[in-house]
């Protein structure tokens, strides 16, 4: 009977191997898939250690669930090529802020993410399950993003604690993900943010995921990722009147950055 199963077992491995093979799309719903059931299950099992070790809900409890989600690069066969860690090491808060192109970032936010760090994220993360909770514990910041004026309250809670708490902010300023291989328009609110706090805004940027990750195309494959924390930008002495200078400043910086990480030269030139 035993050996049956195995047999079955082995068949369905292996139907499943083939299918991949010859599918695109059953490869791209099949890594999803199982990218989704991997995060489910980690964070249900590192919900209880956080409320071990820390007790309830702090950014402490982020230093556990990096160790837990850095492995996750291991089963999809990913690399991440990091420069620039050094910039982190600022004095006080800080906000940072990065491209956003999809749900693999979570894994690009932890191979980097620095002690004494919260995300903000969209409030609908709160009710997605085993990782609304293990979220909930590390801290994140939520935001009605329906709401511009729940959204304002929010941040300006975020400019005093961050002080309060010496805690840097990490924040994706597209507002969503965008896989095109380009920037979508930053929003001002967490240029804002750091100017109203009068902290540094740090840049990161990750190379476009296009050459190995693309839903439009069924594409998931394994590949390498580079990153690049570039150097703070100061935003002491400035003004409500600085945000729009300070955003596009940030912008084509992370833009130029993005486009040289990406290996297209020709792009960064147009930008600049």
């Amino acid at each position: 009977m035993e050996l049956g199963w195995l047999l079955w077992g082995a068949a369905v491995l292996l139907l499943l191997h083939v299918l991949m093979e010859l599918s695109p799309a059953v490869n791209f719903a099949l890594r999803i898939g199982f990218y989704s059931l991997l995060c489910l299950v980690a964070s249900a099992l590192t919900a209880p250690v956080c409320l071990l070790v820390n007790g309830g809900r702090t950014v402490k409890n982020m230093r556990i669930i990096r160790a837990v989600v850095r492995t996750f690069k291991y089963f999809f066969g990913l690399r991440f090529e990091v420069k620039g860690l050094e910039n982190f090491k600022v004095e006080g808060p800080a906000i940072i802020v990065s491209n956003h192109q999809s749900i693999l970032d979570m894994m690009g936010l932890m191979e980097v993410l620095p002690d004494n760090c919260v995300q903000v994220g969209k409030k609908e993360l709160m009710y997605a399950g085993s990782v609304g909770l293990i979220i909930y514990l590390g801290g994140v910041i939520f935001i009605n993003r329906k709401s511009t004026s729940s959204a304002k309250m929010v941040m300006a809670e975020v400019a005093k604690s961050m002080t309060t708490d010496n805690v840097k902010v990490w924040v994706y300023p597209e507002g969503t993900r965008n896989c095109t291989g380009d920037l979508l328009p930053f929003k001002k609110g967490a240029f804002h943010l750091a100017v109203q706090a009068q902290v540094p805004v740090i840049p990161v940027v990750y190379s476009s995921f296009t050459t190995f990750y693309n839903p439009k195309t069924n594409l998931f494959t394994s590949g390498k990722i580079k990153v690049e924390v570039l150097p703070p930008i100061e935003t002491k002495g400035l003004t409500s009147d600085d945000v729009s200078d300070l955003t596009d400043r940030c912008f084509h910086t992370m833009r130029e950055t993005l486009f040289r990480l990406s290996g297209s030269p020709s792009e960064a030139k147009k930008s600049s």
